[in-house]
């Protein structure tokens, strides 16, 4: 009976967490067989040929390469290449950090009191208690930081974009990590699952 109590509170604390999990996105050419491809290469995408300036998220290419080259292998069992030429998809990736406003409420309750009053008939002091009792709401403006990370893939021969998922999470105060990114990138793969 306790392995039972045990097993279940595993699997309902397993189905909370897995419940909280951020809402990933997924559109795809249907019309594409993604049988026919076996291997990929990363690029770099610019405003014009000319364009040598650094990228902002350039901070997160290694963290988003290895996760996405990690699912890539193990889900898909996709190869990466070095030259275009043998390349039968192109990858590119996208970190967007916006801050933004959230709207928080929390419940006021009133201050406990006690009232003295004096009993006439049995001419003593008594105390009556008062609880707290619940007031409203306070609302309140909290800043918080939101990473959207997108993941795009081009068929090399035509230049059409086939894939393309993205998902949106919540950065805590040391910005974007390799935690965030790895749960990202396995959140949209897990949710876009190749036909």
């Amino acid at each position: 009976m306790k392995k039972l109590f045990f097993i279940s509170g595993i699997l309902a604390t397993l189905a909370i967490i897995a419940g909280c999990s951020t809402a990933a996105y997924i559109e795809q050419d249907n019309s594409v067989n993604f049988a026919n491809y076996k291997t990929y290469m990363w690029v770099d995408t610019r405003a014009s040929e000319n364009d040598e300036s650094k990228r902002v998220t350039a901070y997160a290419d290694i963290s988003v390469h290895n996760a996405v080259n990690d699912q890539l292998r193990n889900k898909w069992g996709w190869t990466e290449v070095s030259n275009d030429q043998n390349a039968d998809v192109l990858i590119n990736y996208d970190v967007f950090v916006q801050r933004s406003v959230q709207t928080q409420q929390d419940p006021v309750y009133s201050q406990p009191i006690s009232r003295y009053y004096y009993n006439r008939f049995s001419r003593r002091w008594s105390t009556i208690y008062y609880p707290s009792q619940f007031v409203g709401y306070q609302t309140y403006d909290t800043p918080v930081r939101e990473g959207t990370i997108t993941i795009t893939m081009i068929e090399a021969n035509s230049d059409k974009k086939i894939w393309q998922g993205w998902t949106t999470e919540r950065l805590g105060n040391s910005g974007i990590t390799d935690l965030n990114v790895g749960k990202s990138v396995r959140n949209i793969f897990k949710n876009g699952t190749r036909p």
